[in-house]
């Protein structure tokens, strides 16, 4: 038989809180976490909100050595990996390390530390930079580390299709699960809050710069006018099933399909993405799945909240699911946009609602904008089929779909 493969452990390190207890009361009361940067002064940037993880310690869950060596998104992987193990109930250092393995997603590496080297190189008298600029820079940091210090040993790897990277990477989970591996650490973390981080960003022509934070990000709505920036994201601990049986682990649910396709043309962002492509992956992850359309009980989509690229994303939708789809919901615009980290925290957010049997509201839209109007979910209900589709799009035309199957309610005392 194919083996299956469950996620047991989910640790969030967001805007929303650090635990996915934090996470999901901001989630279900629907509080808005984003506000002015503080990591850097903005001031000379038409972008100057984003989603920051507050209150985030890196002592806690890195020794001093691994925080000179690393990035802040480094340290925030530390920081959920740490908490997926301990919500999963295993240790911190596998003691078996070629059964355990690890694959985050990434995209636009150490930036914070990479800035900071770089300012030393060309503003300083030595022009040098740290001898750890190579390994805190590289988009394969967090991956490394965690292996190290957690030795995981087994077949690891990254994903880079950055949003789409968080979903790529629970696919790949599922994958190393089916080859023989029976405990894999997925999902991503992302910090792209530094001058040159937000200076790659803006350079898109994606990014907002309402001053509001109460107005800056508004996927699918008729004031939408792009995305504001985040760090911080999800990290899983996925499991083969019978391995989490027989230690008898908790089960948030499985990982039944998934997809992933590329659009192979650039994008016009006043005309936005080619849905076709897009839609073909949310069609193959439900194949996959053997699911219908109809079955599927709730919908987390990329959101990205430009104007051209939610209509695109709409039509996909429809083009899979006909002209009333399954409820929508999304809480980006609680968060930010954390790039390949908030599509692996839409997936925890998916598992986090079954396991508590309660599909959060969408944050918005409060006016669909014309070619947007989908069934967004205006009030928490309770699931029915406890099957999820999450949907996310990377620049460059990356797209990916994952169906997520939430396991049987615990006593509500358990949850």
């Amino acid at each position: 038989m194919t083996a299956r493969a469950v996620v047991t452990g989910i640790g969030v390190v967001a805007p929303s809180g650090i635990g996915a207890e934090a996470h999901w009361n901001t989630v279900l009361a629907g509080t808005r976490r984003t506000g002015p940067i503080t990591l850097f002064d903005p001031e000379r940037y038409p972008t100057r909100v984003a989603g920051e993880v507050a209150g985030f310690d890196p002592a806690g869950s890195s020794d001093t050595r691994q925080r000179v060596q690393t990035d802040r998104w480094t340290h925030l992987g530390f920081a959920a990996t740490k908490l997926a193990l301990a919500d999963a109930g295993l240790p911190e250092v596998s003691p078996d390390p070629y059964k355990w393995a690890v694959t985050l997603a990434s995209s636009s590496g150490g930036n914070l530390f990479g800035q900071r080297e770089l300012q030393r190189l060309w503003g300083g008298p030595s022009r040098t930079v740290g001898a750890y600029q190579s390994i805190a820079w590289f988009y394969a940091a967090s991956v490394g580390q965690l292996s190290i210090r957690h030795q995981f040993k087994g077949p690891s790897g990254v994903t880079v299709s950055e949003s789409a990277g968080g979903l790529d990477s629970l696919a790949h989970a599922v994958r190393t699960v089916r080859r023989g591996t029976p405990v894999v650490i997925a999902g991503a973390t992302e910090c792209p809050l530094s001058p040159y981080a937000l200076a790659c960003q803006l350079r898109s022509g994606l990014l907002s710069d309402v001053a509001d934070p109460e107005r800056a990000y508004r996927p699918f709505d008729v004031a939408a006018s792009g995305y504001v920036p985040a760090e911080g994201g999800a990290v899983f601990v996925v499991e083969e099933l019978g391995h989490a049986l027989a230690r008898g682990a908790r089960v948030y649910g499985e990982i039944t399909g998934w997809a992933a396709t590329h659009d192979a043309a650039p994008t016009d962002p006043a005309v936005g993405p080619d849905p076709a492509h897009y839609a073909r992956a949310m069609r193959l992850a439900l194949e996959r799945a053997a699911v219908r359309p109809h079955d599927v009980d709730v919908i987390w989509p990329d959101a990205l909240g430009v104007p051209a690229y939610d209509r695109s994303e709409a039509d996909a939708l429809r083009a899979v699911f006909g002209a009333r789809t399954p409820p929508v919901t999304t809480q980006k615009p609680l968060t930010g946009r954390a790039h390949q980290g908030g599509s692996a925290l839409d997936a925890a957010t998916a598992l986090l609602a079954f396991r508590r049997g309660m599909l959060p509201a969408s944050a918005g839209p409060d006016e669909p904008a014309p070619g947007c109007e989908l069934t967004f979910l205006r009030q928490p209900r309770p699931p029915r089929s406890r099957i999820a589709l999450v949907g996310a799009r990377g620049f460059d035309g990356f797209n990916s779909a994952l169906v997520l199957r939430g396991a049987a309610p615990p006593p509500a005392g358990d949850r």
